[in-house]
């Protein structure tokens, strides 16, 4: 489904920031305006304004899509997967004390897991930079934020299948095809396991590599996969509960 329209008045009220900030974003490409007419009102999508209201997010997604990487916090920095697992492990005790999502806490624990350890299975040997991910979350907020400046999904998957050629593709085949020699479990179906627990769950997904984003909740679990106006070259991904 496409995104719903804002005009650039209302996108800068929802960011907080002035329209001639929007204005210069525009022109640097950080974040696209869609416009109707040559030299009309710049319009924005409603998805994109959404996820780039939260702070974390906007972190992670600035530190992901730059050329250069930017400077974040330590606190969200994982440069390999020994720290990765403790500090989701330290989420995870911070997750099971929150009353209203016991049930599904582990299942956020897991997703978030699989999402982490793809990005460094996929990428040893291959950082084209600065290695590791980004792991950020607020508890209040509800949503946990991961990000890597690896290969991403379509160099990944070219590996096995050479004949892909565009990340929407690319994204389909991630998130339905079993194409690994590991065995068949659950947590050894990577993402096709990420989308069989969003499905079943309270929980939400927004995940992009490339210039392809995929959104999907509870009981809709269709690949409904879409064009970005900004490429990355690794993979975000945002958990919302």
């Amino acid at each position: 489904m496409k995104s719903k329209l804002i005009p650039i008045s209302a996108a800068a009220a929802s960011l907080g920031v002035s329209i001639d900030t929007l204005r210069r974003w525009d022109g640097s490409g950080k974040l696209k305006a869609i416009r109707k007419s040559p030299g009309g009102i710049r319009y924005y999508s409603e998805n994109d304004i959404e996820l780039l209201s939260h702070e974390i997010f906007k972190l992670a997604y600035e530190w992901a899509s730059n050329s250069i990487p930017t400077e974040i916090p330590s606190i969200f920095y994982c440069p390999n997967s020994s720290i990765f697992q403790v500090r989701l492990i330290k989420m995870q005790d911070i997750l099971i004390a929150v009353p209203s999502i016991e049930k599904i806490f582990s299942l956020l624990v897991a997703v978030a897991g699989e999402i982490g350890n793809n990005s460094f299975d996929h990428n040893i040997g291959n950082w084209p930079d600065l290695p590791g991910i980004f792991l950020g979350y607020d508890v209040n907020k509800k949503e946990i934020v991961l990000a890597d400046r690896g290969i991403g999904i379509l160099k990944t998957l070219k590996r096995v299948r050479p004949e892909l050629d565009n990340y929407k593709d690319a994204l389909t085949v991630a998130f339905t095809e079993i194409i690994s020699g590991r065995a068949p479990e659950e947590r050894g179906n990577g993402l096709k396991f990420v989308r069989k627990v969003i499905a079943e769950n309270p929980i939400s997904l927004f995940f992009q590599s490339g210039d392809a984003e995929i959104r999907m909740a509870k009981e809709n679990s269709d690949l409904n996969i879409e064009s970005s106006d900004k490429t990355i070259r690794g993979c975000m991904a945002m958990i919302r509960f």
